[in-house]
């Protein structure tokens, strides 16, 4: 499967770097050999620079990469990011064309314009909560959650939960046994929700 993560300028470093250990990770100790390619993809292709000043080389951009099985939006300072049409068109089509599509941390603002999402359950990071409500009111925004599963659409909640939804994704797709030995090879305590 493949698995594209969208990142932008701004982007929380580890809203896409946690998604992007837990299913490199996965594919390292898998029986089955390359279960995911994972990939990071922007615009352009061209380096991004992250919060922090964290310079980003993704492998792809809209014109190359290859399609998409999961599509993982992530967060950040998505305020410039939602006003580009040309951004908001690609993560409706890819989300049309994925089986999966996740969102970490404001990544579900991005979702929302985008018209992806529409009348369901989601989450957010905490302090985006109000926002989000605000915004789109159609959206039933949970609190306290680190992710809400929608069937094709999973949501999380700020930063780390980001590493929480990527291994409730490899246990939907391939167990709960591989997810928690991803968990543990990287010595990360998983939540899951109850």
């Amino acid at each position: 499967m493949n698995i594209g993560i969208y990142i932008y300028d701004e982007a929380e470093v580890l809203d896409f770097s946690g998604p992007f250990e837990v299913f490199s990770t996965a594919v390292r100790i898998a029986d089955t050999p390359n279960i995911f390619s994972v990939f990071l993809v922007n615009e352009t292709g061209k380096a991004v620079t992250a919060r922090g000043g964290y310079r980003v080389n993704p492998r792809y951009g809209f014109s190359d990469h290859p399609p998409i099985d999961i599509l993982v939006i992530v967060g950040g300072v998505h305020t410039g990011e939602i006003k580009k049409q040309r951004v908001l068109y690609w993560i409706k089509e890819q989300s049309e064309k994925a089986q999966l599509v996740a969102s970490v941390c404001t990544g579900a603002f991005l979702l929302a314009e985008a018209g992806v999402l529409s009348n369901q359950k989601v989450t957010t990071h905490w302090e985006d909560i109000p926002d989000l409500r605000k915004c789109y009111p159609n959206l039933e925004v949970l609190e306290n959650q680190r992710w809400v599963d929608e069937g094709n659409i999973i949501t999380s909640g700020g930063i780390s939960a980001g590493i929480d939804m990527s291994l409730h994704l490899v246990s939907k797709i391939y167990g709960v046994e591989l997810a928690q030995k991803t968990a543990k090879q990287m010595e990360f305590e998983w939540t899951q929700n109850t």
